[in-house]
């Protein structure tokens, strides 16, 4: 395995060596499970969906970033780095939320 930074780089052998050391579902009782059954244990784990889950649903477009100078708060920037590794991509996921959010009041109104 050879890691770099935050990054560790595995073969599909090793991925799947991990997985399987690490699986502790019974997937025997999962198959046999009927789906009627499947959906009653996530209700009772999880509860039901909203009728409108499908609604939430957003769909990446993946579409390429582009390299940008921004100047932000101190303190937002502190937050986000405080956060951990990918702060600049967090940024960009709550910017993309806003945009998502507003697109659809938008919508809503109009």
């Amino acid at each position: 395995m050879l890691k770099q930074k935050n990054i560790t780089r595995v073969t599909a052998e090793q991925a799947a060596k991990i997985a399987a050391a690490d699986d502790r579902t019974d997937w025997a009782r999962v198959n046999s499970m009927p789906q009627s059954e499947v959906e009653r244990l996530a209700d009772e784990e999880d509860g039901p969906l909203p009728d409108d889950w499908a609604e939430t649903i957003v769909f990446s477009t993946a579409e390429p970033k582009q390299d940008v100078h921004i100047r932000l708060d101190a303190a937002v920037l502190r937050w986000f780095k405080a956060e951990g590794p990918g702060y600049q991509t967090r940024i960009n996921e709550v910017l993309a939320a806003f945009i998502a959010s507003r697109s659809k009041a938008e919508r809503h109104r109009g």
